[in-house]
């Protein structure tokens, strides 16, 4: 798929992973409309993306009528959507038991699902249905969907369970959900990130950030968020490429902790 002139959809937009995937697209040609909780950022990622080409929703992406209206007005406004990129999610860090033996906060554990697993299924069925109604192009494509997992899919580490869960029901999804959604022109992949330079990743002390670094084959080095957009923006154009999970990590494995 050409991104000239089309309507891409970007949920965690306004930083980390999602920014960069902004910034990919716009620069292909394509109008970007972000999706994220934080007002302040996804303002600014407007202001800097250009107004006559980003605009922001604030939205909760696991609620299912603030997410049917948003697609609705957005296709309303634009005209289309083309495509959509599914960046929005959290993390916490706990072990099924803590030290004390005290078991996993269910609701934390229920927080996470709903934001990174429901909220992107949510973001994809309706934009699979927005897409459904576009005119095909000329290679009959009416969509891409790009759903963002984690290498944690299948190296999760200890006090991951509820992330990996998570990572490992998004890439479990993909195949069935290009399967499902092949008949109407639209391709379903996913992105597996490894250790990426994103905020949460560059806050951490030089030492953790070195031996995390240490672990990674080549390049031995954190991954730049635009190598994430890169990846991105490949999809869309390679219209051979459905129903797989790509795993950007520089090689890495990682280990149990």
């Amino acid at each position: 798929m050409d991104l000239a002139n089309k309507v891409a959809v970007v949920t965690g937009g306004a930083s980390g992973l999602g920014r960069a995937a902004a910034q990919q697209l716009v620069d292909g040609g394509a109008t970007v409309v972000i999706i994220d909780m934080n007002a302040e950022a996804g303002a600014t990622a407007v202001t800097e993306l250009g107004a006559d080409r980003a605009r922001f929703i604030a939205l909760d992406v696991a609620n299912g009528s603030e997410v049917e209206t948003a697609f609705n007005s957005i296709r309303s406004d634009l005209g289309s959507v083309d495509i959509c990129v599914n960046c929005a999610g959290i993390g916490i860090a706990a072990k099924t038991i803590d030290r004390e033996g005290q078991p996993h906060n269910l609701d934390h554990y229920r927080k996470v699902i709903e934001v990174n697993l429901i909220g992107t299924f949510n973001i994809s069925r309706c934009a699979a249905a927005a897409m459904a109604v576009n005119a095909p192009d000329d290679k009959l494509e009416k969509g891409v969907i790009i759903n963002t997992a984690s290498i944690a899919a299948f190296d999760g580490q200890m006090g991951q369970v509820a992330y990996s869960a998570t990572k490992g029901g998004i890439v479990g999804m993909t195949l069935p959900m290009a399967r499902d959604l092949a008949s109407e022109g639209i391709r379903v992949n996913t992105i597996a990130p490894g250790v990426m330079a994103t905020p949460l990743m560059l806050g951490m002390p030089q030492p953790v950030q070195d031996g995390i670094v240490a672990n990674i084959p080549f390049p031995k080095r954190l991954g730049d968020p635009a190598e994430f957009g890169q990846l991105v923006v490949s999809i869309v154009e390679n219209s051979y490429l459905n129903g797989e999970t790509i795993r950007l990590d520089g090689g890495v494995r990682m280990q149990p902790r």
